[in-house]
């Protein structure tokens, strides 16, 4: 999360979990920046984030959506934090069509999580972007290096 707030240095950055070793190491990490309020961490779920709606400019998803509950709700509870005009961008080196994608399910050691997995291909991100309300979706795959990049807009 340093990273973003390097990036957004008059900004504030946020960043949510549900697991409490996570929000520890997360907190570990980034103590100064919290101490002089730059970021700020909260327990909490993608299906009912714990902000008003119109509050971001950005939201940012890097390798966590493969394991989001309910992804039409959760991209729509996504929609409804952005601004208009604000950005949702999402990153993951695991896709359907990825170049990854077997070698990481043979090494998740629970077959459970590796089975309930929301492997997408590209056109099914679309897809769940378009339906949940964003527009002007671009996705940038890179073949080579296995990864996929999908950012959109949310217009109100």
């Amino acid at each position: 999360m340093n990273k973003l707030a390097a990036m957004a240095s008059s900004g504030k950055v946020y960043g949510i979990d549900y697991s409490d070793d996570s929000i520890a190491a997360a907190r570990r990490a980034d103590a100064r920046l919290i101490h002089i309020g730059r970021i700020e961490i909260q327990q909490g779920s993608v299906s009912q984030l714990p902000f008003a709606g119109n509050t971001f400019d950005l939201v940012t998803a890097i390798e966590t959506h493969l394991f989001w509950p309910d992804l039409p709700n959760d991209f729509r509870e996504i929609f409804r934090v952005l601004k208009s005009g604000g950005c949702f961008l999402i990153v993951a080196e695991i896709y359907r069509g990825g170049k990854h994608l077997e070698g990481v399910r043979k090494k998740i050691f629970d077959k459970h999580l590796a089975a309930n997995m929301n492997l997408l291909t590209p056109g099914e991100h679309h897809e769940l972007f378009a339906n949940a309300g964003f527009s002007d979706v671009q996705i940038f795959e890179e073949l080579d290096k296995g990864w996929i990049c999908v950012a959109a807009e949310s217009r109100k």
